[in-house]
């Protein structure tokens, strides 16, 4: 459940085969089965006959589940449980560079560290159009954004354009979060609506000493 959470189980992931899985955990087939079946009543696994057992999780969209898969930021040694803890939300003068993403000249400008099984991982800084993030709050922030924009404001991501190169982490982190005198990983990211057009922009700096980027491609089943 903890893998699924943490989207390293993807929608569709074939396990591997029970006998294995058992040898694996040093527990015998029908414990394993026992544990499979109460994923399937909880509606994140489907066992298929002759097949095997897949990752389904009950509630997935596929656009955004598509944006994850593509983008992850995980421990070197693998997974890792995020959390994120929101330092500052409110309106602030949307930069030159941002201009792109709305006609005011103020943005909604949220700041958050973000933990992989509490190892510090990454520090955010996210930028919206201040008309398209009216009634968002600090308190709703420490989740994932795009399931936020799409229920609490009826944004909804279509596509994301990254780009990655390194940089000194901003001033603004908390003390002790992450190395220090070191270059940081660094994801620049545009995210656009079904209309094309830019709706966020986001930096993520990450700890390279704790994290990597990974990418990966599934083709349709």
């Amino acid at each position: 459940m903890r893998d699924i959470r943490a989207g390293n189980l993807a929608h569709g992931t074939r396990l591997l085969p029970e006998r294995v899985m058992a040898q694996e955990w040093g527990i015998s087939v029908g414990t394993l089965r026992q544990a499979l079946k109460h994923l399937e009543d909880l509606g994140l696994l489907k066992r298929i006959h002759g097949s095997g057992n897949y990752i389904m999780v009950a509630d997935r969209r596929d656009d955004i589940a598509n944006i994850y898969s593509l983008f992850r930021l995980e421990l070197i040694k693998g997974g890792g449980l995020p959390t994120a803890q929101v330092l500052t939300a409110g309106r602030a003068l949307k930069p030159e560079a941002l201009r792109r993403l709305g006609a005011s000249k103020w943005a909604f400008r949220i700041q958050r560290v973000r933990r992989l099984d509490q190892v510090p991982a990454t520090v955010e800084e996210i930028w919206l159009d201040a008309k398209r993030a009216r009634g968002l709050r600090k308190d709703q922030l420490s989740e994932a954004l795009y399931h936020l924009y799409e229920t609490k404001l009826g944004l909804k991501i279509a596509h994301v354009e990254d780009q990655i190169s390194a940089s000194n982490p901003p001033d603004w982190r908390p003390p002790g979060f992450g190395p220090d005198k070191t270059a940081w990983g660094l994801v620049e990211r545009w995210s656009f609506d079904s209309n094309g057009q830019a709706a966020e922009y986001s930096t993520n700096w990450f700890n390279p000493r704790e994290v990597r980027y990974k990418m990966r491609l599934t083709a349709p089943a």
